[in-house]
C-alpha cells in the first residue's frame, strides 16, 4: 500500500517536476549568453542604476540601512518607486527563490511555470499545458519587454496567471487551495511592483467575474457565488495587506507625483488649463495601436516591424543607397531603418502572438463551450479596445474619465497584455476540446474549417485595408527626404515586409491545419502531433523573437554592473566635496539619470517625479523661459555644456539662506508668477494655508546672521544658525511632508512648502541646532500590517484544516 501511496504521489507531481526541468532548460537556451556570465544590455535598467546609485552606496555604507529617500536626481524625491526594501516583506524572499536563473532567463521561467499552473488548474493534460506555457512566454512582446529593460513589467506579467489559478480554483469550489494560491500569487503580483500591469489583471479577473455572475443568475446558484466571492476578496485582502508598506507609500507619494492632481490653471503659454485628477490625456494616449495595427498580433511585420529594422542586400532601400554611395555605407544604413510606418513614437517591436497560436484561438471559439470562451473572448476584445487609445477616443475618454485609476497610467497600448494572456489561453483550451471524445470528428472538421476560414480571411482583410487605406508613409520619413528615391525603395520594402509575412503566417496555419487534420484521419498520433505543432509554435515565435532579443544584447557583467564611464569633468566637478547640485545641458536633463550617476543632478529618469517639481522647470525654465533663479535656488554650483565644457555658477544660493522678506501667494498660481519676479536670495514665497485667516511671517533681516550645513546623510540634514533677530531660512532640499519632520535644538517645529518645491522655516534669535529627518510614518505603519497578514493567512489556514479535518471525523 505504501508502495501504490508513492507511485500515485510521483505520479502527480511527474508533470510539475518535468515542467520545472524543462523551463529551466529551455530558458537557459534562449537566453545562452548568460551561461558564460553575460548580462543582458537594458536601457531602463542602466538609467536605473543611475537613479538608484546613491541608495546602493547608502547601504552598503550604513549596514544595510534603508534611507527612503534619494538625493542624486530631481534634486530629491522619495525612493519608494526607485529603489526600497521594507520590514516584514517576506515575498522578498520566496520571490528570489523563484527567480533561481540568472536575470533574464528567471523571467522567462516565472511565465513558463505560471501559465503552466493555470492550465493545470484548468485540468488541462500536462503535455498541452506545457505547450500552452510556451506559447505564452515566447509571445513577442514579453521577450522584447526585456530588450527595453522593462523587468518589473514581465514580473508583473508572470505572476497573472498564478492569480488566475487561484480565482478558478475557488469557483471550482476548491476553496482552500484557490484561497492560499490567490492570496500568494496576489501578494507576489504586487510584490513585482508595476502598478499597471495588476490594474489589467483586475479588469481580466472583473470580466470572469461578470461572467461567473451572469451564469449564477442563470442558474440560480447566487449563494454559492457569493461565498465563493468572499474567499476570493479576503484573500486578495491578505495579499494586498502583505504588501501594506510598499501600496500605503506608493499612495502616499501618487498624490505628489506627476500621477496627481495639479493645482495650477493655467499652461506654460498663459492658456487656460484643463484641470485634470491624473496625469494629462495626451500624454496616457501617446502610446495608442492603431486600428490597423492590430493586425500585428497575426502578421509580424504587417506595419515594418519595429521602428528599426534590419534590411538585407536584397532590399530596395540597400539598392537605392548602393548606387547612390559605396556598397559598405549602404550596408551600415541598411541595418538601421526606419521601416515602421504606424504612428506610435517608438516600437520596439511588434507584439506579435503568433499566427498558429492565433489560430488555435480561432479554433477554440468554435470548440470551447461555456463560460471559459465568453471570458476569455470578451477579455481579449475589451483589451484590443482600449489599446486602440486615441484612436478610439469615446472609450478611451469614458475610461479615463470615470474609471477609477484608469488615469494613472500612461502607454494604453500595454493593455493588450490582457490578449496576450487570453489568446494562447483559449488556443491551449481549444486544443483540449479537440483531443475530446466527447465531440465528433464531424464537428471537429467544421470548428476546422470555420478557424482557417476566420484566420486566413482576417488576413486577407488587413491585407486590403493596408493597401485601401494607407499609402505606407511613416511618421519619420522625412529624415530620408534628402534623397527622394529613397522614400520611394523605403515604401516598396514596407510593402514587400507586408506581403512575404501575410504569406508566412497563412503558410504556418496551413501547416498546422495539416497536422490536425492528420489526426483527425487517424494518421498522426496526439504525442507526435503535439511535437509537430509545439515545432511550428516554436519556430513562428522565436524566430520573430530573435530578431528583436538575442545574443547580441548582452555584454561583460562589468558594463551591466558600471553603465557609465566618468570623464575628465566628471572627475572634476568629484574632487569639490562640497553639497552642491549639477545640471547637465548637453541632453534632456530630465529624462536621463547619467549625471544622477556621479552627481546630485537636477535632473534624472523616471516616470513619477514628483509634480510640482516637473511643474517648476516646465513653467519656468522651458522653451522661452529660462529663469535662472531656478537654478540659484537649487544650488546648482556647476553647469555642464558640453562635452569637455563646465561652467561654475557663482551665483547658487548655497544649502540654505535668510531672506530678507517673505510673500504670501494666494494659490498655486499666485505662487508660480511670482517665482518669476523675484530674487530667490531675498525674497521668499510662502502659499497661505486654505483656512488661514491671517498669515504672516516677521523678519529681522541681519546681514551678519548665518546658517551652515554640517551635516548631510540622505534622511538626516543638520545645520547650524546664528542670528542676532528672528529670520527665515530657506533650505536648498525638496519639500516633501509625509516623512521629513523638522526640529529646533531637539524640539521638533513646523516648517512650509516655499519658492513652490523647497523648505522654509522661522529661525529664531541665537544659535541653534537645525535638523531634518527623513521619519515616514508609512513605514513602521506598513510593515505592521504586513505582518499582521502573514499571521492572519497562517491562522486562517490552520483553523481551515482543523475545521475540515472534524468534519471528517464526523
Amino acid at each position: 500500500m505504501k508502495m501504490i501511496n508513492q507511485k500515485n504521489i510521483f505520479h502527480s507531481l511527474f508533470p510539475y517536476i518535468f515542467g520545472i526541468i524543462l523551463f529551466t532548460i529551455v530558458s537557459l537556451l534562449y537566453f545562452y549568453p548568460v551561461l558564460s556570465g553575460k548580462q543582458i544590455k537594458q536601457s531602463d535598467i542602466t538609467q536605473f542604476s543611475g537613479m538608484a546609485k546613491e541608495i546602493v552606496d547608502y547601504r552598503n555604507t550604513h549596514n544595510g540601512e534603508e534611507p527612503y529617500w534619494l538625493g542624486n536626481a530631481f534634486s530629491g524625491m522619495p525612493a519608494y518607486q526607485v529603489s526600497a526594501y521594507y520590514p516584514n516583506d517576506f515575498m522578498r524572499y520566496v520571490d528570489n527563490a523563484l527567480r533561481f536563473l540568472p536575470r533574464p532567463a528567471d523571467y522567462l521561467f516565472l511565465y513558463f511555470i505560471g501559465f503552466f499552473l493555470l492550465l493545470m488548474a484548468l485540468k488541462t493534460d500536462w503535455k498541452l499545458a506545457i505547450l500552452g506555457a510556451l506559447s505564452f512566454g515566447f509571445s513577442t512582446y514579453l521577450i522584447i519587454i526585456f530588450g527595453a529593460g522593462h523587468n518589473a513589467k514581465a514580473h508583473a506579467i508572470a505572476y497573472m496567471p498564478v492569480v488566475i489559478a487561484g480565482f478558478l480554483y475557488v469557483f471550482r469550489k476548491k476553496y482552500l487551495v484557490g484561497f492560499v494560491i490567490t492570496a500568494l500569487a496576489m501578494a507576489l503580483e504586487i510584490y513585482a511592483n508595476h502598478l499597471q500591469m495588476t490594474y489589467y489583471l483586475g479588469f481580466i479577473l472583473l470580466i470572469l467575474g461578470i461572467v461567473e455572475l451572469i451564469y449564477a443568475i442563470k442558474n440560480k446558484e447566487l449563494k454559492p457565488l457569493f461565498k465563493q466571492v468572499s474567499v476570493l476578496l479576503l484573500a486578495i485582502f491578505i495579499g494586498i495587506g502583505m504588501n501594506a508598506t510598499r501600496l500605503m507609500a506608493t499612495a502616499e507619494y501618487a498624490n505628489y507625483s506627476n500621477r496627481g492632481k495639479s493645482e495650477l490653471t493655467f499652461n506654460p503659454d498663459g492658456s487656460p488649463k484643463q484641470v485634470t485628477k491624473g496625469l494629462d490625456k495626451d500624454y496616457i494616449t501617446e502610446y495608442s495601436y492603431g486600428k490597423l495595427e492590430t493586425f500585428n498580433l497575426l502578421i509580424p511585420r504587417f506595419m515594418g516591424g519595429g521602428t528599426v529594422e534590419k534590411l538585407d542586400e536584397n532590399s530596395n532601400f540597400y539598392k537605392v543607397l548602393a548606387q547612390n554611395t559605396d556598397p559598405r555605407t549602404a550596408k551600415e544604413y541598411a541595418l538601421q531603418v526606419l521601416t515602421y510606418w504606424g504612428t506610435q513614437p517608438i516600437v520596439e517591436a511588434p507584439a506579435y502572438i503568433g499566427a498558429v497560436v492565433f489560430f488555435l484561438f480561432f479554433l477554440g471559439i468554435f470548440l470551447v463551450r461555456g463560460k471559459l470562451k465568453w471570458w476569455l473572448v470578451s477579455a481579449t476584445i475589451f483589451s484590443i479596445l482600449l489599446s486602440w487609445g486615441k484612436n478610439f477616443g469615446f472609450l478611451t475618454d469614458f475610461f479615463i474619465d470615470y474609471v477609477p485609476l484608469y488615469n494613472k497610467f500612461r502607454a494604453v497600448s500595454s493593455i493588450q497584455v490582457i490578449a496576450e494572456l487570453c489568446v494562447p489561453l483559449l488556443g491551449i483550451l481549444g486544443l483540449k476540446e479537440f483531443f475530446s471524445t466527447e465531440i465528433l470528428n464531424e464537428n471537429k472538421q467544421k470548428a476546422l474549417k470555420n478557424a482557417v476560414i476566420s484566420f486566413v480571411g482576417l488576413v486577407v482583410l488587413g491585407f486590403g485595408m493596408a493597401y485601401m487605406s494607407s499609402t505606407f508613409e511613416g511618421i519619420r520619413d522625412a529624415q530620408y527626404q534628402q534623397l527622394p528615391a529613397l522614400v520611394d525603395a523605403l515604401i516598396s520594402d514596407r510593402k514587400s515586409m507586408l506581403f512575404w509575412d501575410s504569406l508566412r503566417s497563412v503558410i504556418f496555419v496551413v501547416l498546422s491545419v495539416g497536422v490536425l487534420f492528420f489526426f483527425l484521419k487517424n494518421k498522426l498520433k496526439k504525442v507526435s502531433l503535439l511535437l509537430v505543432l509545439g515545432a511550428l509554435i516554436l519556430f513562428d515565435l522565436v524566430s520573430v523573437d530573435m530578431r528583436y532579443v538575442n545574443k547580441d544584447d548582452f555584454t561583460s557583467p562589468r558594463k551591466v554592473q558600471v553603465p557609465f564611464v566618468a570623464t575628465q569633468i566628471d572627475k572634476d566637478i568629484m574632487e569639490d566635496k562640497s553639497h552642491f547640485r549639477v545640471a547637465n545641458f548637453t541632453t534632456n536633463f530630465m529624462n536621463e539619470a547619467r549625471t544622477a550617476y556621479f552627481h546630485n543632478s537636477i535632473g534624472g529618469y523616471h516616470a513619477a517625479k514628483m509634480k510640482r517639481y516637473q511643474e517648476l522647470f516646465d513653467y519656468q525654465f522651458g522653451g522661452e523661459n529660462q529663469n535662472s533663479q531656478i537654478l540659484n535656488m537649487l544650488n546648482v554650483k556647476y553647469v555642464i555644456v558640453g562635452a569637455n565644457q563646465v561652467q561654475l555658477n557663482t551665483e547658487a544660493n548655497g544649502n540654505a539662506w535668510f531672506v530678507d522678506e517673505v510673500v504670501v501667494a494666494s494659490s498655486s498660481d499666485d505662487e508660480m508668477k511670482k517665482l518669476s519676479e523675484i530674487n530667490t536670495k531675498e525674497t521668499a514665497i510662502v502659499k497661505r494655508p486654505r483656512f488661514a485667516k491671517r498669515f504672516y511671517f516677521d523678519v529681522e533681516p541681519d546681514s551678519l546672521a548665518t546658517i551652515k550645513l554640517t551635516k548631510y546623510k540622505l534622511n538626516h540634514l543638520v545645520y547650524e544658525t546664528n542670528t542676532k533677530g528672528k529670520e527665515f531660512a530657506v533650505f536648498s532640499e525638496i519639500y516633501y511632508q509625509h516623512g521629513w519632520k523638522a526640529y529646533i535644538d531637539g524640539e521638533q517645529t513646523s516648517y512650509y512648502q516655499t519658492d513652490y518645491v523647497l523648505r522654509g522655516m522661522e529661525i529664531p534669535t541665537g544659535k541653534h541646532k537645525i535638523e531634518f529627518k527623513f521619519e515616514p510614518t508609512v513605514i513602521e505603519l506598513g510593515s505592521n500590517i504586513s505582518l499582521g497578514a502573514y499571521v492572519l493567512l497562517v491562522l486562517i489556514c490552520l483553523i481551515w484544516f482543523f475545521v475540515n479535518k472534524k468534519k471528517k471525523k464526523i
